[in-house]
C-alpha cells in the first residue's frame, strides 16, 4: 500500500512536500522582487540603460547578431536562442540602474554561452520538449495508472518517469543560470558599465534570482519524492 492511503482518504502527510516546495519557492519569489526593487532606486554612474548595457556587453563579447528588444512584463526578460533575441522587461529595457543593468548583463550571458556553445546550455536546450512532454504527461498517466491499475500500477511508474524529465531540466538549469551570472558581474566590472562599488549592488539582485531556480528545483524534487513515496511501491494494494 502506497505510503499516504494508509492514513485515510482525508489526510495525506506526503502533502506536507508539496506545501514545503510552495512555500521555498513564493519566499525566493518576493526576496527576487523585492531585493529587485531596491536596487532599482539605484542610478548606476554610467548612466547606461539595461538595452544600452545590453548592447555594450554583447559587442564587448563579438556579438553583433542578437538582436535586443523589448517586451512587457516585470522581469520577464529572457535570451531566445532560436532567433537569437534578447528580451528586457520594462522594469529594465529603460531603466538606468544597477538592478537593471544586472539583468540585462545576465540574459547577455546567455547569448554568450550561446554563442561559446556552453555545454549545460546546450543539455538544457535539448531537454526542453522533453521535459515538456514529460510535465504535461506525468499526471494524466498516473490518474489513469490508479484508475486502471492501482496506486502501483506501470502505467503510474511510467508517469514518474516522465517526471523525472521536468526534474532533470531543473537540475540542469542551474549551472546555465549560475554561470551566465558569473559572466555578467565578471564583464560589467571589466567594461567599466559598473563601478567597483556598484558590483555588490548587482551581485545582490542576481544572487537574489539565482535562489528562484534553487528553489524551483528543491520544489520538483520534493513533488518527485512524493510521486515516489505514493506511487512507487511495487504492490497495487
Amino acid at each position: 500500500m502506497p505510503f499516504g492511503y494508509r492514513y485515510g482518504y482525508y489526510f495525506d502527510p506526503t502533502y506536507l512536500l508539496v506545501v514545503i516546495g510552495a512555500l521555498v519557492s513564493m519566499i525566493a519569489s518576493m526576496r527576487v522582487k523585492t531585493t529587485f526593487n531596491k536596487y532599482a532606486g539605484v542610478r548606476s554612474r554610467s548612466n547606461m540603460t539595461g538595452a544600452q548595457a545590453a548592447q555594450r556587453v554583447l559587442n564587448s563579447a563579438g556579438i553583433y547578431d542578437v538582436r535586443i528588444q523589448h517586451v512587457a512584463g516585470s522581469l520577464t526578460d529572457h535570451y531566445n536562442p532560436k532567433n537569437k533575441t534578447l528580451n528586457l522587461s520594462d522594469s529594465v529595457y529603460g531603466s538606468a540602474s544597477v538592478a537593471a543593468v544586472g539583468v540585462a548583463a545576465h540574459e547577455c550571458g546567455h547569448a554568450i554561452q550561446h554563442q561559446q556553445g556552453y555545454s549545460p546550455l546546450q543539455i538544457r536546450s535539448a531537454l526542453v520538449p522533453v521535459a515538456n512532454f514529460g510535465s504535461a504527461a506525468a499526471w494524466p498517466l498516473i490518474i489513469l495508472g490508479i484508475m486502471f491499475g492501482g496506486a502501483g500500477s506501470m502505467m503510474c511508474k511510467i508517469g514518474i518517469v516522465f517526471f523525472c524529465a521536468a526534474v532533470l531540466f531543473q537540475l540542469v538549469t542551474l549551472p546555465v543560470e549560475f554561470n551566465a551570472s558569473s559572466r555578467a558581474v565578471r564583464i560589467l566590472g571589466d567594461t567599466g558599465i559598473l563601478s567597483e562599488q556598484e558590483l555588490p549592488y548587482t551581485r545582490k539582485v542576481l544572487k537574489a534570482a539565482a535562489l528562484t531556480y534553487v528553489a524551483g528545483a528543491a520544489a520538483a524534487i520534493l513533488q518527485l519524492l512524493r510521486l515516489l513515496l505514493l506511487f512507487g511501491g511495487r504492490d497495487n494494494d
